[in-house]
């Protein structure tokens, strides 16, 4: 029987003070991989098991006809009722 295992890199930093604020460095390889330059916005996501995903922020251009305000409502709807979102997609 095969497996697919999962391929996973650990990178190991020590948190410093950056300011009034802590912070970390991307190793080199990390940040090539990830297309990020000084400069870009990265997002922390965080999942139910406490894990951290690191990724780089994508800033996409609406539509002219689509207001910003009305697709962040729209996210917060969504949001508030993922489990009813998710209940009529596995129906």
């Amino acid at each position: 029987m095969n497996q697919e295992k999962s391929v996973s890199k650990r990178y190991s930093r020590k948190i410093g003070r950056m300011g009034n604020s802590l912070g970390v460095s991307l190793p080199k390889s990390l940040a090539e991989k990830m297309n990020v330059v000084q400069g870009d916005e990265v997002e922390f996501i965080e999942n139910a098991q406490g894990e951290v995903v690191l990724r780089k922020v994508r800033h996409l251009e609406l539509p002219e006809h689509v207001r910003p305000e009305v697709l962040e409502a729209f996210y917060d709807v969504f949001e508030e009722d993922r489990e009813i979102f998710e209940d009529l997609r596995d129906r």
